[in-house]
């Protein structure tokens, strides 16, 4: 499955626009995650645009959520390493390759980048920097559903947290007219 492809699945099953934002939000910084790692930014970019795909089916259900995007996925012969960083993610399996680290902090900090960006005077991630996030995250009431242990999890593949968030601030910022911030 090439880019256009998992991007024309998206749209065609998930109508929630700020979901598809996230999804496209988790692409960019698996990207550059994967550059940091010198990995493959096409199978990395996929694990991220692709990861939510069954959410809408499966909000009620947590249970079900990766899994029920993995069949889908391996219907259509999607490499094996997306759909384990896909059943990761949500905690279905322990992450252990990089790519499966990297997805399962990536989730929770786009969501507190987007937070963070919102709530500044100018709602633009072009204003947004490491230290701007980094004070955010430190505040725990401050979208508190951005589990902030998930996201310090990325310390496990020998990136630092700082360098982290600058690296998905970065790659969000590439893509900010895609996400209206």
């Amino acid at each position: 499955m090439n880019r256009d492809e998992a991007l024309e699945l998206v749209k065609s099953r998930v109508e929630n626009k700020n979901l598809v934002k996230h999804m496209l939000s988790c692409e960019a910084c698996m990207r550059g995650m994967a550059k940091r790692f010198n990995e493959n930014e096409e199978e990395w970019g996929l694990a991220g645009l692709l990861h939510d795909l069954d959410y809408p089916e499966t909000v009620n259900d947590p249970a079900k959520h990766g899994y029920v995007t993995v069949e889908m996925l391996r219907e259509r012969k999607v490499n094996e390493k997306i759909l384990d960083a896909i059943l990761a993610h949500p905690g279905h399996k322990k992450p252990e390759t990089l790519m499966e680290k990297s997805l399962y902090s990536v989730d929770p900090l786009t969501g507190l980048i987007v937070a963070a960006v919102l709530m500044h005077p100018e709602k633009k991630i072009s204003y947004a920097d490491t230290e701007f996030i980094m004070r955010r995250f430190k505040e725990r009431r401050f979208a508190a559903g951005a589990n902030r242990d998930q996201i310090a999890a990325i310390s496990e593949t020998g990136v630092s947290l700082e360098e982290f968030v600058g690296i998905c601030v970065q790659s969000m910022k590439e893509i900010a007219a895609e996400l209206g911030l």
